[in-house]
């Protein structure tokens, strides 16, 4: 931590310093997700950043990895969602969340999710997430159609 800052610096590629937040992420990736995520990415719900004392937290936001492994810290695989749907996903497998109960009564399918969620489940290859079997190859497969809906470039 930088003191007097409160920021947290971590060596990035090619040995720079990079200011993170408090779950590893980037600052400047942050910023990117919370402006394409407002609403979460797997029910809908307008996400909210705290919630007033006593009230329900099933619409804060939270961080989300969309394939379960924190070392992968892109801006397609980090996500926001809400909490309830967080909590229900937990670990699962994204194929697998889809088809709990969960997920049906909230209405959410293959065909609702935000397109980065999409974008996931058209990598996936017989249930098995194809980032863990590819490992970087895979974030390198994104559709430039993909790329230019939700990606600024300056």
């Amino acid at each position: 931590m930088v003191p007097s800052t409160g920021l947290t610096l971590i060596r990035a590629k090619w040995g720079r310093l990079k200011a993170v937040n408090r779950w590893g992420i980037p600052h400047d990736l942050e910023k990117e997700i919370r402006d394409r995520d407002v609403a979460c990415v797997y029910c809908g719900t307008a996400l909210l950043e705290s919630v007033p004392r006593g009230s329900s937290r099933k619409q804060v936001a939270t961080w989300e990895h969309i394939i379960n492994d924190a070392t992968i810290v892109t801006i397609w695989n980090i996500a926001r969602c809400c909490n309830s749907c967080n909590a229900s996903k937990g670990t699962k497998e994204l194929r697998r969340w889809l088809a709990t109960d969960y997920c049906t009564l909230k209405g959410i399918t293959a065909e609702s999710v935000a397109a980065v969620v999409k974008y996931h489940l058209a990598s996936m290859d017989d249930d098995e997430e194809a980032g863990k079997k590819d490992g970087e190859n895979y974030l390198i497969q994104v559709p430039v159609p993909f790329i230019a809906d939700t990606m600024s470039v300056d």
